[in-house]
């Protein structure tokens, strides 16, 4: 009997593309969600995080959660308002849901797969990060350490629970990319701050794919990093990017202090370094599309 999947955060950049992968698999898909969808082979359920109302019929037949939901990091600036919106969809809505669950002695669940990100290390020079590193003490830390806490809650309930601390999904559309390749696609690209700081990248694919392989069991319950093997620096990603597109470097880098006053607290995640070791999801079985930024890219712009 194929799986019943819950996907919070099911219309976002991974949601999506995990959605019809599902589908193409034959899995039943549904989506927590703050608004009807049209998606005609997905139901869609309500919920409320302010209200703290949820659709009670969302986790009927469901045997696993992958939960997606959040707002944005890198969308604005981080005023202490932001900043508590952040944490509050990642760590509210999960506790929502065990609620539920907590009310529904009858439910199925028995999986909960969740994002973090590579900020639970934040900024670390050239350390080789593993799993079991400590997290960092800035907002990024303590906001993945506080999610992934609240993710763990699900241990009470007899749950399995497997967190993926993400990199930087690259993609054409969305995320880090495109802002990265819009200066270097008008000529005047060029790499940020020092641009020695490690960058912990992966190609969309492979994400997909990683959370798949959760779902399928082919990966042990636990918390792993999803990046890939390869990660390079700020200026070795911008110079990668330019090949790609077939234009040049000139530019001297944009100085530490200027985007840290267009952004404030928020350059951390642009001049930070964090360099994540992949071992232990490549020990537990999972083959990489893309290990080289190269290919990736290739692939990406094609």
């Amino acid at each position: 009997m194929q799986k019943h999947v819950l996907i919070t955060g099911g219309t976002g950049l991974i949601g999506q593309q995990l959605t019809q992968q599902l589908l193409n698999k034959g899995y039943t898909v549904s989506h927590l969600s703050r608004k009807p969808s049209n998606h005609k082979n997905v139901a869609t359920f309500l919920w409320d995080l302010q209200k703290g109302e949820i659709d009670e019929r969302s986790v009927d037949g469901v045997d696993t959660i992958v939960h997606l939901a959040g707002t944005g990091i890198a969308d604005k600036r981080w005023t202490e308002k932001r900043k508590a919106e952040i944490l509050e969809s990642r760590t509210k809505s999960i506790g929502l849901i065990y609620d539920l669950l907590k009310s529904k002695l009858d439910h199925s669940v028995k999986h909960v797969i969740s994002a973090s990100g590579v900020g639970y290390y934040s900024d670390r020079g050239d350390q080789i990060l593993t799993e079991d590193d400590t997290p960092a003490h800035d907002f990024l830390g303590k906001c993945c350490v506080e999610w992934e806490n609240a993710v763990d809650d699900g241990k009470q309930l007899g749950l399995n629970v497997t967190k993926f601390r993400t990199g930087v999904v690259l993609t054409k559309k969305e995320g880090a990319l495109p802002q990265l390749a819009l200066p270097v696609k008008l000529g005047v690209g060029s790499p940020l701050g020092s641009g020695k700081q490690w960058v912990s990248w992966l190609h969309l694919q492979d994400a997909v794919g990683m959370y798949l392989d959760a779902i399928e069991g082919k990966l042990q319950p636990g918390v792993y990093n999803m990046a890939a093997p390869n990660p390079v620096s700020n200026k070795e990603l911008t110079k990668a990017v330019a090949r790609q597109l077939k234009r040049p470097l000139w530019a001297p880098n944009v100085p530490s202090f200027i985007i840290k006053l267009l952004f404030g607290e928020l350059s951390t995640l642009v001049l930070g370094s964090t360099r994540v070791s992949t071992n232990k999801i490549e020990e537990a079985g999972y083959r990489f599309k893309f290990a080289h930024l190269a290919d990736a890219l290739k692939d990406i712009y094609g």
